[in-house]
C-alpha cells in the first residue's frame, strides 16, 4: 500500500481483499468503480453513484492492454495517477486498486473470456479484439473485489450490456449499475480522449450528441431505421467527422436490430472520427 497520496492505493490482489474483508468484517457493504484512469467528472459521477448505493468503494486505475489494438492508443492514453488519487479522494473513494499488468496478467496467463449476445456488431465491427480484453479484465476485477455493486458509465452502452451478460451467465453476485452518460455544457459525452482534440475538433465534437437526438427523434415517430441511419451518418460527415465506422439504432436490452421501425425501447449508437481521434456516443429513443 502507497502512504504518499491522499487515497489508499493497493497494487496486489493480496492487500486488496485483506481491505475488502476487513471492511466485510465491520458490515460495510462495498461499491467498485472500474476505470481506465484520466479522471473527469464523468467518472466522479460514478463514485457518487457507488457511494449512494455501499458503504465502502473502491475504484480502480488500471490501463488495460488486452483491449487495445497494435495500432490503437495504448501507449498514449493518458496517465495520471496522482492527479486521480487526488480526484477520488476529493469524491468520497475509500481505496484505489491500481495493479501493474503484470500482477493482472503474470506470466503464462492464457485465458479468454468470449461474451456472445450484446458483443455482436457495432464496435465488435471496427474492433474484432476489443469484448475480448474487456470481458477477462471486467471478470477478473469483479473477482478481485468481490464488491455488492458495480457502476458503469452508459457512454460506453455496449460494453455495460456485454458487462450484464458476462455477469449474468458467470454468476458473478455483483449488482450491474449503469449511470447515466456526463456531458458538457454543449452536450458533449465527457471522455478521456477528448483531451486529444484541439478547440476546432471540440466544436465538430459537440455536434455529435445533437445528430444522434434528432435521428432518434425521427425513429421514435416510426421512420424506417435504414433511412434514419443513412440520414445521421450524412449528418455528421457534413457535420466535420472525417469518418463514421456506425449510426444504428439497437433493441435497449439486448442491442439486437430492429425489423424496419422501433417497437420496442431503444438506444441509437454512433462511433465516428475527428482527425485520429474516436468519440463514441449513445443515447435513448424515447417514442411519444
Amino acid at each position: 500500500m502507497s502512504d504518499d497520496h491522499p487515497l489508499p492505493i493497493v497494487r496486489t490482489v493480496a492487500d486488496l481483499r485483506a481491505i475488502v474483508r476487513g471492511w466485510r468484517g465491520q458490515g460495510f457493504s462495498v461499491g467498485f468503480v472500474p476505470t481506465m484512469g484520466a479522471l473527469h467528472r464523468g467518472h466522479l459521477g460514478l463514485v457518487a453513484e457507488a457511494l449512494r448505493r455501499a458503504d465502502r468503494v473502491v475504484a480502480s486505475v488500471f490501463v488495460n492492454p488486452t483491449q487495445f489494438a497494435a495500432h490503437e492508443d495504448l501507449g498514449t492514453y493518458p496517465r495520471q495517477e496522482a492527479r486521480d488519487a487526488e480526484l477520488l479522494a476529493g469524491a468520497g473513494c475509500h481505496l484505489m486498486w491500481a495493479p501493474t499488468a503484470v500482477e493482472m496478467y503474470p506470466a503464462g496467463f492464457s485465458t479468454r473470456v468470449e461474451v456472445g449476445g450484446p458483443s455482436q456488431g457495432l464496435e465488435t465491427d471496427f474492433r474484432p479484439h476489443f469484448f475480448g480484453g474487456v470481458a477477462v479484465v471486467v471478470a477478473k476485477l469483479l473477482n478481485q473485489v468481490q464488491a455488492d455493486v458495480a457502476v458503469f458509465g452508459e457512454k460506453d452502452y455496449q460494453q455495460l450490456m456485454v458487462v450484464r451478460r458476462l455477469a449474468r451467465d458467470l454468476d458473478i453476485a455483483t449488482d450491474i449499475v449503469g449511470s447515466p452518460t456526463a456531458r458538457d455544457d454543449h452536450g458533449l459525452a465527457l471522455s478521456s480522449r477528448n483531451a486529444y482534440l484541439d478547440p476546432a475538433q471540440l466544436e465538430v465534437a459537440r455536434r455529435l450528441n445533437g445528430v444522434l437526438a434528432q435521428a432518434g427523434a425521427q425513429a421514435a415517430v416510426g421512420r424506417p431505421l435504414a433511412a434514419v441511419e443513412k440520414d445521421a451518418h450524412a449528418a455528421l460527415l457534413k457535420a466535420g467527422f472525417d469518418r463514421i465506422d456506425y449510426v444504428a439504432v439497437r433493441r435497449a436490452d439486448d442491442l439486437a436490430a430492429f425489423s424496419g421501425t422501433v417497437d420496442a425501447p431503444a438506444r441509437i449508437l454512433a462511433a465516428a472520427w475527428i482527425g485520429r481521434t474516436r468519440l463514441i456516443d449513445n443515447l435513448a429513443v424515447v417514442s411519444g
